[in-house]
């Protein structure tokens, strides 16, 4: 496996739209397993593949919660191959996020508290299934990736711009 670049604002190819995996193969899943240990290397929950450079609609999530409260995180790795919000609940829940594309940066960002998703595994099985909590925040700012749209195009330009510089002062330090 390999331990992916992964692309940091303002580079481009994170507006950049994926286009949809024709066909499920070795490929592929050979992509997931590199995104995947990219994610972990990176410390990160979810990574799209547009993060890395590569156009395809393509994610990964591991949330990795513990079992018992105060446990070791345990992985539980989860691929998504063309992942569709079929909807999307009226009720919202407000999550601290982050992106691997924009380091030690956080901003509360509101999103629907659930949210129904379809897509396929990496072995071509497709799935549907309703997501909460911290699972739906997650997919909802990955597929906001395969779009183009970064978490900071949810909040105002204010605490945007705010963010930004805190990330260039941090880039400066070193």
């Amino acid at each position: 496996m390999t331990i992916l670049t992964i692309l940091e604002v303002p580079d481009p190819g994170l507006r950049a739209v994926a286009k949809p995996v024709a066909a499920v193969d070795s490929d592929i899943r050979a992509t997931l397993a590199d995104m995947l240990e990219t994610m972990y290397d990176a410390r990160g929950i979810g990574l799209a593949a547009t993060q890395v450079g590569i156009e395809q609609r393509l994610v990964v999530i591991d949330l990795q919660e513990p079992e018992e409260e105060g446990g070791d995180p345990v992985r539980r790795p989860v691929t998504f191959i063309n992942p569709e919000l079929l909807s999307v609940s009226d009720e919202t829940s407000k999550y601290n996020e982050g992106c691997l594309s924009i380091p030690e940066q956080y901003a509360e960002v509101e999103r629907p508290a659930r949210c129904r998703v379809q897509w396929l595994d990496g072995d071509g099985v497709r799935h549907e299934e309703e997501m909460d909590g911290l699972m739906a925040t997650c997919i909802q700012h990955e597929i906001d990736h395969l779009n183009g749209v970064l978490f900071t195009d949810h909040i105002s330009k204010l605490k945007r711009d705010i963010l930004m510089k805190k990330l260039a002062k941090l880039r400066k330090a070193g």
